[in-house]
Parts: C-alpha cells; sequence; structure tokens
C-alpha cells in the first residue's frame, strides 16, 4: 500500500559533544556543530487542506528539540567526566544535557525520531507518523535512523527514487512426510537336494523317458 510523505528540516542549533570512546580520533575532545534535522513523514490519508503534516503546527516540537540541543553540550550517560560536566552545569557555565543511551550523529537522530514520532502521533491522532529523520553535522557528514517497515507498504521519497518495500515472511518449513520402513525381502526358496523322509523330485526325475530313466 502506497502512503503519503512530506518532508521538512528544522534547525537544531549548535550543540556540543564528544564520544570519548574514540581514543584514536580527535573527536575525543568536545567540539560543537550547528545541528540540522530532516525529517520524513508519512499517512495513510490527508487532513481536510490536503497536507500530510501541518508544518505550521510544529512550535512545540521544534521548541523540545531545541532545548535539547541548541547551546547545550550533550554528553553520555557513560562519559567518565560526567560529574566535571555536571559541575560545569552547576556554575552556569554550560547547559547540559545527559543522553544515557549515548551521544553521536546516530543516536542524535534516533532521539529525535523517537520524539518526533510520539509527538506527531499524538497531533494527528494517529494518522501520521515520521519514516525517517536524518541529522547532519555539515555538508559531508549525516546519519538517519529509519523506522522499521513493520507492513506491506511503499514509501516513495520527494524524488520517486527510494522504495521501501517489507520483504515477505519467509515459508515455514514444510512438515517432514513419514517414509514407510522398508521391510528385508523374503529369502528365495531353496532349489538344494532336500534330505530326509520328505523327498520332492521338484521338475520330476531327470532321466525319466530315457534309456537312464
Amino acid at each position: 500500500m502506497s502512503v503519503y510523505t512530506s518532508s521538512k528540516q528544522i534547525e537544531l542549533g549548535s550543540a556540543a559533544f564528544r564520544q570519548w570512546r574514540a581514543s584514536h580520533s580527535h573527536c575525543r575532545f568536545l567540539h560543537g556543530y550547528q545541528l540540522k534535522a530532516r525529517f520524513t513523514f508519512g499517512c495513510n490519508s490527508l487532513d481536510d487542506k490536503n497536507w500530510c503534516v501541518d508544518f505550521g503546527g510544529l512550535a512545540d516540537l521544534k521548541k523540545i528539540l531545541r532545548d535539547q540541543f541548541d547551546h547545550t553540550t550533550v554528553v553520555a550517560g557513560d562519559d567518565p567526566e560526567l560529574q566535571s560536566f555536571k559541575d560545569l552545569n552547576d556554575k552556569g557555565v554550560i547547559q547540559l544535557r545527559v543522553m544515557e543511551e549515548g551521544v553521536g550523529t546516530e543516536k542524535f537522530a534516533e532521539w529525535v525520531f523517537k520524539t518526533a514520532d510520539t509527538f506527531i502521533e499524538e497531533v494527528t491522532e494517529g494518522r501520521c507518523f515520521v519514516i525517517n529523520v536524518a541529522i547532519t553535522e555539515h555538508d559531508n557528514n549525516w546519519a538517519s535512523y529509519t523506522r522499521p517497515i513493520e507492513e506491506d507498504t511503499t514509501y516513495v521519497d520527494e524524488e520517486g527514487g527510494k522504495v521501501f518495500v517489507k520483504s515477505e515472511e519467509p515459508a515455514p518449513e514444510p512438515e517432514p512426510v513419514p517414509q514407510p520402513v522398508p521391510q528385508p525381502a523374503a529369502a528365495p526358496p531353496r532349489r538344494g537336494a532336500n534330505v530326509g523322509n520328505k523327498v520332492s523330485r521338484g521338475k520330476g526325475s531327470w532321466f525319466e523317458g530315457t534309456t537312464w530313466g
């Protein structure tokens, strides 16, 4: 089943963060980007204005997102220097945001996706949903999070190029058919000479009718 889609870009703000596990890279240092989020929304039916999502009704969502990322310092919940960041926050030097599941553009995309999807579902009473969120750090770096496809649905992007179709469930393995148990072959009749009282001539006397018989 095809669905309608629409896309919207929202500036999240300037956020500072670091990937403390990247010991091999300068990404372990605190650094910042002007983050942007590009949303792809979907629905099966349009509203009374023939819109998928009313972009004019996203003001509250923008506020939630910018509160998380605009002029903030975003730190992983397991950052070994977490207390140092908390101390700076208490001193009013930074606005700290702690993400327990980790930081990075991919994790930001997941967080924004889940936040926006909940918001969109509520304001549209379940009519619309988020298909994909892509977060950009700059023109060369971005990452995205996409809704897992749970039903037979086709999504076509604005350029008409990208299609997501749920693959069919694998067919169940057929039940094994019971095979008949082979029975041992019957022993062939004995053709040798009989001994004892019960002697059979079989085909008769070999010499009957001859001078030997």
